[in-house]
């Protein structure tokens, strides 16, 4: 593993410094040897995805700023929602369609074109379907997590460059009704007796099984996606997802695990420590909320530098020695980068039992989520039951009930929490008063597209712009309907 890591650090120097007139460069990573083998593009691919979810880069990820988790100290521009000044959904969009996409994209090529060795003659049937099923969970997720960043995006012409280079936009909503068909297909083509990976799969190890449940925690996830915009495929695809079996054990998570050392540290800790900067304190409304609450997570989210727990103003410059810093899971090189977890899955039950009546009785699947959460960062279970007595489900109001305590859960995975926020409308945020004037004085439901696809595919944009109801930071997704 450690030779793969070197030679992730290889081919990550300079992979920031884009520079694409269109989309045709967009979607070729110069960082990437694609003549090399799946193996190590599947390993690249999906660092580059868990230093997106996880890093706090202001350049890349503000979704913890968002959701009012975090609050810079000096430099406040992202926690008033100006997300331009930085480029940053240009950022963004590399990230995900150049890094993480394209290397997978590679690698199923690479895959389809392998000729066995005698010796792996027999069993290649089975570890070529496997090796493209999770090649393509992969990107699914990227294509969901884009879908949810933007709306409407460049998906059916995406990876054709060689068919065109100026990609049009597919609906968000056909995006998502097709990520489930796909997503099926390539769960009935894993073989659980068959091989896969048998390295580079940072994630499972290449063990099929795992992937599975990942590729089912996926469908719900999906399908809890569209639970207001399409309430019958939703449900019936919850069904077949919890019934196929989902993530339902913190030792079925979905982790990238980091080393101790650069350039394969977790991003926290690249950012918090290694940067030599203090830009970040814990955010009031979220401190707020849990003190309120007697929330007994504080302990592991925040440091003890202050007490009680104190959180910067948000979109205000706050002092970094008098409010609560970040926890030391933040400032640990060897944290795991999260992609899915156990605790997400289990409050997708709990919506979709509180929704439908599946997976679970509702006050019990809200238990188990809520328990999920606590014991993940490690709270005992006596002060667990404590806390949860004293935090009931309420069935007259549960999208409160999930929406607020989904929102506490996703502390260390923003964009999970922010979808949470979006479909749900709990909790009540307010936007600063400090917000710029794009953000119409409320908290931003979406990011504006690349200010780069404005110029370099100015016809498809413009069509997706006024597909959407206009390219704004309010402009809600088309599962957003309340």
């Amino acid at each position: 593993m450690k030779k793969i890591f070197k030679y992730i650090g290889v081919l990550s120097i300079g992979a920031v410094a884009l520079s694409c007139s269109n989309f045709e460069e967009l979607n070729t990573d110069p960082n990437s040897a694609y003549t090399t083998k799946p193996e190590a593009l599947l390993s690249y691919s999906q660092k580059q995805l868990a230093d997106y979810l996880n890093t706090p880069s202001v350049n890349e990820n503000n979704f913890r700023l968002i959701l009012q988790y975090w609050q810079e100290v000096t430099y406040v521009d992202e926690s008033n929602y100006d997300f331009v000044n930085r480029n940053i959904s240009n950022n963004v969009w590399s990230d995900l369609y150049v890094d993480t996409m394209q290397n997978l994209v590679k690698a199923k090529n690479i895959v389809n074109q392998y000729v066995p060795t005698a010796t792996e003659q027999s069993a290649w049937a089975k570890t070529k379907k496997n090796q493209l099923a999770i090649l393509d969970v992969q990107q699914i997720y990227i294509y969901q997590t884009l879908v949810d960043t933007y709306g409407d995006i460049p998906y059916s012409e995406s990876n054709g460059i060689e068919i065109t280079s100026l990609p049009k936009y597919d609906k968000g909503a056909d995006i998502y009704t097709n990520l489930i068909t796909k997503l099926k297909a390539d769960l009935a083509s894993m073989d659980a007796t068959g091989e896969s990976f048998a390295s580079g799969d940072i994630f499972y190890g290449g063990d099929v099984a795992k992937w599975k449940k990942l590729g089912n925690s996926l469908l719900l996830k999906i399908a809890i996606g569209i639970a207001d915009s399409n309430p019958a495929l939703a449900e019936a695809t919850a069904k077949e997802a919890i019934s196929s079996g989902v993530i339902t054990s913190s030792s079925d998570n979905c982790l990238f695990n980091y080393l101790s050392s650069s350039p394969n540290f977790n991003p926290l800790y690249e950012n918090l420590v290694a940067s030599n900067r203090n830009d970040f304190v814990a955010g009031k409304t979220l401190v707020d909320y849990m003190n309120t609450n007697a929330d007994p997570r504080r302990a592991t989210f925040f440091d003890t530098n202050v007490v009680p727990y104190k959180g910067g103003t948000i979109g205000t410059p706050s002092s970094f020695a008098t409010n609560s810093h970040i926890g030391k899971f933040a400032y640990t090189e060897t944290t795991p980068g999260v992609i899915m977890s156990n605790t997400e899955v289990a409050f997708y039950l709990a919506e979709a039992s509180a929704r439908w009546g599946i997976g679970g009785v509702p006050a019990v699947a809200y238990a188990n989520a809520v328990n999920a959460s606590l014991a993940e960062w490690g709270v005992s279970t006596a002060n667990a039951a404590t806390y949860l007595a004293a935090h009931p489900y309420n069935a007259a109001n549960w999208k409160k009930s999930v929406g607020e305590q989904a929102w506490v859960a996703m502390f260390n995975q923003g964009m999970v929490g922010w979808n949470f926020y979006r479909r749900l409308d709990f909790p009540v945020l307010s936007a600063p008063s400090t917000a710029v004037s794009q953000a119409e004085g409320k908290v931003p439901v979406r990011l504006q597209y690349p200010v780069r696809e404005t110029t370099t595919n100015p016809t498809n944009y413009a069509a997706a712009s006024s597909s959407i109801g206009g390219d704004k930071l309010t402009t809600k997704l088309f599962w957003d309907k309340f």
